[in-house]
């Protein structure tokens, strides 16, 4: 992908969740919800202070992060689709569970 955002922007690509319950049960693609976890894809250089000093950013390409249900601008770049949002929209790295691999890639 030949994309780098700007500033304190991130590309996020939602990571699947299980199909069934705990209970077993299989649910239909009618019933889920949209996945709030991602893979941090690509990130920006960061944003400037009221002094001109560039703030890096805390979450890195590779991190699996947790943001809110409708953060973000949902855009396809590469026929994939990907969310791109500003950092504070983050609420979190998922620290301990490496994101999974999709099986397409």
């Amino acid at each position: 992908m030949k994309f780098r955002p700007l500033h304190d922007r991130v590309v996020v690509k939602r990571v699947a969740e299980e199909e069934r319950t705990a209970g077993g049960i299989i649910i239909p693609d009618s019933a889920k919800e949209k996945p709030m976890q991602g893979e941090v894809v690509a990130v920006g250089a960061g944003a400037r202070d009221e002094a001109g000093k560039v703030q890096p950013l805390d979450v890195k390409a590779g991190d699996r992060v947790l943001f809110g249900k409708w953060s973000g601008t949902e855009v396809k770049l590469d026929g994939e689709e990907l969310l791109i949002m500003k950092e504070s929209d983050i609420m979190g790295i998922i620290e301990g569970t490496p994101a999974k691999k999709s099986k397409a890639a």
